[in-house]
């Protein structure tokens, strides 16, 4: 027990360094292509730190074996989204509450493109109420409806990178880590910097992830249990580290659009690859979290669509993750 402490912690921090190096990079790539900030969060930085979860996915409902795997495939694929909404929300919002100060603001108020950011919440909500749906009816053709899911993220892409938006935050743009001294580095160190980070970020996610599962089993946690409460909040934990960096920095902008482009992916992709090699039939803890994560989704939704965010206001939605945590709990508990 004693090691598999050690290397939770030594995970934890392995990741939150790497973030930092990968978050700098991505600034830096997001500038080289000519990409919008919102682009850069929305589609460089969440497919990086995405593709841990949704290899978990892959691993467990393509490679594994026996329906325990799928179980956990499909966990992850509605788990992901849950943490997101409600967890890495209300992460940014304390953050900018505590960083108010330091950041020398007058107020609290989440400086961010609501509009664009309450578009992007009915998009999700929309493939998220599908992808809902499609778990709770059985027909012979449902695996052939995982490609919608694929097309439907590729469409999110393309309107991102073609939207109107503004550059990179230039002024607050720090050098990259790996060439501090040069004011324009080579496109060849930005590559290394972001690709070493994000295998870092996936190595250290993946020790961290079986530390939490053996904490679990050590617990006498049942697995499916740890599937559903403990594993996503570790292969959420780059977008939520991502968003937290980027905050402290004043740039909430790229640490929302991150969020939102990470649940843009996980309603899609992962979803997509569960679609295909399970029946995609939920219990009882997977239709409350999809009630959640939609109720969560609706409050911000609510919140952006209005304008004048004040960054306190996203704090009640991770309360939600409180309440899946605790059902689950008696749910496994009554059985």
């Amino acid at each position: 027990m004693l090691l598999t402490l050690c290397l939770f912690l030594v995970s934890a921090g392995a990741i939150y360094l790497a973030c930092e190096y990968f978050v700098n990079g991505i600034e830096w790539l997001g500038r080289k292509l000519g990409l919008g900030a919102t682009a850069t969060g929305t589609v460089l930085a969440a497919f990086g730190t995405a593709l841990p979860e949704s290899a978990v996915t892959f691993v467990a409902v393509i490679l594994g074996k026996g329906p325990a795997a799928r179980d956990i495939g499909v966990g992850a694929a509605m788990g992901g989204p849950l943490v997101l909404a409600t967890i890495a929300y209300a992460v940014v919002g304390a953050a900018l509450w505590r960083n108010r100060r330091r950041l020398h603001r007058a107020d609290p108020l989440v400086r961010v493109d609501h509009r664009r950011l309450a578009r992007d919440q009915s998009w999700f909500l929309a493939i998220f109420a599908v992808k809902v749906g499609l778990g709770l009816v059985a027909f012979a053709f449902k695996p052939l409806l995982g490609v919608l899911f694929l097309l439907a993220y590729a469409l999110y892409v393309w309107r991102e990178v073609h939207s109107d938006d503004t550059a990179p935050e230039e002024d607050a743009l720090e050098p990259l880590k790996l060439r501090p001294r040069q004011a324009e580095p080579a496109m060849r160190w930005v590559l290394a910097q972001t690709a070493a980070a994000l295998a870092v970020i996936a190595i250290a996610s993946r020790v961290f992830v079986g530390q939490l599962e053996a904490i679990g089993e050590a617990l006498a946690m049942p697995p499916h249990l740890v599937a559903l409460l403990l594993s996503p909040v570790a292969t959420e934990l780059p977008e939520t580290l991502n968003a937290l960096i980027w905050v402290r920095q004043g740039k909430e902008r790229l640490a929302l659009a991150n969020i939102s482009g990470a649940m843009m992916i996980q309603a899609t992709v992962p979803s997509a690859l569960a679609i295909f090699a399970t029946p995609w039939r939920f219990d009882a803890p997977l239709i409350v979290s999809g009630v959640l994560t939609a109720a969560a989704i609706v409050y911000l939704w609510r919140l952006f669509r209005r304008g004048g965010v004040d960054a306190r206001r996203l704090l009640p939605v991770g309360l939600l993750y409180g309440v899946f945590a605790a059902f689950v709990a008696w749910h496994f508990a009554a059985r």
